[in-house]
């Protein structure tokens, strides 16, 4: 009964104040006469969703088609690259700042070369989604590597396991919350990276991505239909982040702290 008043007050609050949020944004648009153009109401803009909904929903899945391979490659190469780096303090100390340097350079300043050097549109816009997407994941699965409990590994060593015996029963179990936590952190990012890079690419035609509809709305003053792309992208990445959340949860669920309900 505590769970499923839980799960009603979780789905409930939020809805609650995003009504009342629409309803205020209605009633000042209409109340002040504001033109579409400069702010659309919230009906305007479902009307405009409703209308405009196919084409959108093609660029949309153009959009996530580049996230969810660049989350998966940022995925794959980022735990191996972690593994690595936990390996050895000679790799980490060699590549580790060299990570930092791609994560904290601004992918707007280098998706332009990007997109010159690799002679592919969607190649160019996977490499500039995972740049974004990597780092969390090579950091948090480092991090959880090298945090493993120090009796654990005393015991590990009292019992002469191999290197390999070590990885696999000792550090990747305790590195997994964090390996998903940065998965997590990496669902949204790839997101941001794809629309990103469109941005920069500007690519236009069939097989154009949800950015270049943004980019386009804007250019033609077609606010509505600027807002209802933005709506999209909003509602792609909640369900990334609540799909992750999920398969979080079922992994890391009767085991781990985090996953464990504190009875609140």
């Amino acid at each position: 009964m505590n769970r499923a008043r839980e799960m009603f007050v979780d789905v409930a609050a939020p809805c609650v104040v995003a009504l009342l949020f629409l309803t205020g944004w209605e009633w000042i648009v209409r109340a002040q006469n504001i033109p579409p153009y400069i702010l659309p109401g919230p009906i305007l803009i479902a009307q405009t969703l409703w209308t405009d909904g196919p084409s959108l929903m093609n660029s949309l899945w153009v959009t996530l088609r580049t996230t969810l391979a660049a989350l998966a490659s940022a995925t794959v190469l980022g735990l191996a690259l972690a593994v690595a780096l936990a390996q050895s303090r000679l790799i980490e100390r060699s590549l580790y700042p060299y990570l930092v340097i791609l994560q904290v350079t601004p992918i707007v300043s280098i998706a332009p070369l990007i997109i010159i050097w690799v002679n592919d549109v969607f190649l160019s816009l996977l490499v500039c989604a995972w740049l974004v997407a990597f780092f969390p994941i090579v950091a948090n699965t480092t991090l959880g590597l090298n945090s493993i409990d120090r009796g654990h590994g005393d015991l590990f060593r009292l019992y002469r396991a191999s290197r390999w015996q070590r990885l696999m029963h000792l550090r990747l179990p305790t590195a997994l919350p964090y390996f998903l936590a940065g998965v997590r952190i990496s669902g949204g990012l790839a997101l941001i990276g794809a629309v990103v890079a469109e941005f920069v690419a500007g690519s236009g035609g069939a097989e154009s991505g949800l950015a270049f509809r943004i980019l386009e709305a804007g250019y033609r003053l077609q606010i509505p239909r600027l807002f209802a792309a933005l709506l999209l992208l909003s509602l792609a990445g909640i369900l990334i982040h609540a799909v992750l959340g999920f398969i979080t949860r079922r992994i890391l669920r009767g085991w781990h702290e985090s996953a464990v309900s504190d009875g609140r």
